[in-house]
């Protein structure tokens, strides 16, 4: 290339001391780069390829098809650089060569990227609709009934079999939704400000999922799982926690202006601990079930 300099053209070449400088100047700060980003993924990261660590007995099956799917993207990724770099190497242009015969309509290569593609992604439907039939069918086999509702801005749980329920608040205050303060996210060990559920660890528990205003969706990340929440339908999933833990939830669906406050968290406990909060609920007087899923002065207040 040609370089001016006040007036004087000087010709540079790839030889040149400069320009092999900052060449191998930009590849180190791509290599240094990568490994910064690399250093903050734990082993586990990299095993669950930055999926977060599955806590019910279902997890696996969607941490496998995750890994799996990944494993076969990155296979076919390496086969197709391969090819591409063996291509660019055999069949560079050497120094004074002709150009090369031009083969057109080579049936073989045809049928095979039109063939393997399509095995590819059969392969993957076959494996997503297996685990997608695993993940949503009910057994009816389960210990505890929960109907989580959702609602504009936050969660009501309805514990079928203990016949207690708790009911959240949004994770902001109410007049920062009429812009008279700031947003203050709520402090992660604050437990009353966001609807907490209670689940008994190694216990089957039958999620019903309801709305009576518009889609939400019910989302723990740690469950690998979501389901959406219809109004005027009641869907339906089965889980099992099996780590004792407090996890985040959320909602997933945008479902309108203050979706961001429908926070709330899963609180996986033993009997005893299930057992004696469904007591205090019943202390506090919220036995039996909230039909509309919304009605305490805590919830219409925001």
């Amino acid at each position: 290339m040609t370089v001016n300099t006040g007036g004087r053209d000087a010709k540079r070449d790839s030889g040149t001391p400069g320009f092999t400088f900052g060449r191998r100047a930009g590849v180190a700060a791509m290599g240094l780069l990568g490994a910064v980003t690399l250093a903050g993924c734990s082993t586990a990261d990299w095993e669950r390829a930055g999926m977060p660590e599955p806590v019910t007995e279902q997890a696996p099956t969607v941490l496998n098809f995750w890994v799996g799917s990944w494993i076969a993207a990155m296979a076919v990724g390496i086969l197709v650089w391969g090819l591409m770099f063996w291509a660019f190497i055999a069949y560079r242009r050497r120094k004074n060569a002709e150009i090369p015969v031009q083969t057109r309509y080579h049936m073989p290569i045809e049928a095979l990227w039109t063939i393997a593609p399509l095995i590819m992604v059969v392969g993957i439907f076959y494996f997503a609709a297996r685990d997608e039939a695993e993940l949503t069918s009910v057994t009816n086999t389960q210990e505890q009934t929960v109907n989580v509702v959702g609602f504009r801005w936050s969660w009501t749980f309805n514990y079928v079999n203990e016949n207690t329920y708790d009911v959240g608040q949004p994770a902001y205050p109410a007049n920062a939704a009429q812009g008279q303060a700031p947003r203050e996210p709520v402090p992660p060990d604050n437990e009353s400000a966001v609807p907490t559920l209670w689940l008994p660890v190694n216990q089957k528990v039958k999620f019903e999922l309801t709305s009576p205003d518009v889609i939400h969706s019910f989302w723990v990340p740690n469950f690998l799982f979501k389901m959406d929440v219809v109004p005027g339908r009641t869907n339906v999933f089965e889980a099992t926690p099996n780590k004792v833990g407090t996890y985040a939830g959320k909602c997933a669906e945008l479902c309108g202006v203050d979706h961001s406050r429908m926070l709330f968290r899963v609180k996986v406990v033993t009997q005893q601990e299930f057992d004696a909060h469904m007591q205090d609920l019943r202390n506090r007087g919220q036995g039996g079930q909230l039909q509309t899923g919304r009605t305490t002065d805590r919830a219409q207040a925001v």
